[in-house]
């Protein structure tokens, strides 16, 4: 590990964290960035959401909703601050387009609970009609993985999602079909969602980062496996 100094420039601290989420094991690249102080790590981490290399966009995804959730658990408002710096990055007045932070949003929240009973129903607004809705067609991906990575840890937020799901079922983007897949994928037994019959032959391949690994996913093959869990 790099040693500490108390004081490290951004320049420092940018390199640092970037060779940090270049390391082989995501487990580890996460823990790692974590040992840092919380008010150092969070702006290089920021930048690095932005990235167009998505392993290290992916990676700093999961990096800042650990260091945000446990900041959470000692020091509250700090943790607050950045929240509702995503929250404005998504807002239209921001000026910005907000990459990388519906997702770390959902990294957050799916991590921790006091933030998910504050946050959780704002990431779901953002695919509300009739709440925040992003028309941002480029930030639709991104949003429907935050809320399924909280629905995921937290499946009352899946059966929550349930009712916004449907026109992303029907998209003619296949990363749009296939994240919403993989969101119903999180609902309570008994909370099943209807899944278009045209899904169920839909060979398409959409990229879903999980537990620190990009993966090529059929979305057919997701409906399936959703289908068999609705039997049992």
């Amino acid at each position: 590990m790099h040693a500490f100094k108390e004081k490290l420039t951004h320049r420092e601290l940018k390199k640092i964290v970037h060779e940090l989420l270049q390391l082989p094991d995501p487990r580890q690249s996460v823990e790692r960035i974590c040992g840092y102080p919380f008010r150092q790590v969070v702006n290089p981490l920021f930048s690095f959401l932005y990235s167009l290399d998505e392993p290290i966009k992916w990676r700093a995804v999961s990096a800042m909703g650990a260091v945000i959730a446990r900041a959470a658990e000692v020091e509250m408002e700090s943790a607050r601050v950045v929240m509702r710096r995503f929250i404005w990055n998504l807002n239209d007045e921001s000026g910005g387009i907000g990459w990388g932070s519906p997702e770390s949003m959902g990294e957050a929240t799916a991590l921790n609970q006091a933030l998910a009973d504050q946050y959780g129903s704002i990431l779901l607004s953002y695919i509300n009609p009739d709440g925040n809705y992003l028309e941002h067609e480029d930030l639709q991906p991104g949003v429907l993985w935050g809320v399924g990575r909280l629905a995921h840890a937290r499946p009352g937020f899946g059966r929550d999602a349930l009712p916004f799901l449907p026109p992303y079922l029907a998209s003619d983007r296949a990363v749009l079909r296939g994240m919403a897949v993989w969101v119903a994928g999180a609902l309570p037994p008994g909370d099943m969602i209807s899944i278009p019959d045209t899904l169920k032959y839909d060979t398409a391949v959409f990229t879903l980062y999980r537990q620190g690994v990009l993966e090529e996913v059929r979305i057919c093959e997701l409906v399936t496996k959703l289908v068999e869990r609705s039997k049992h």
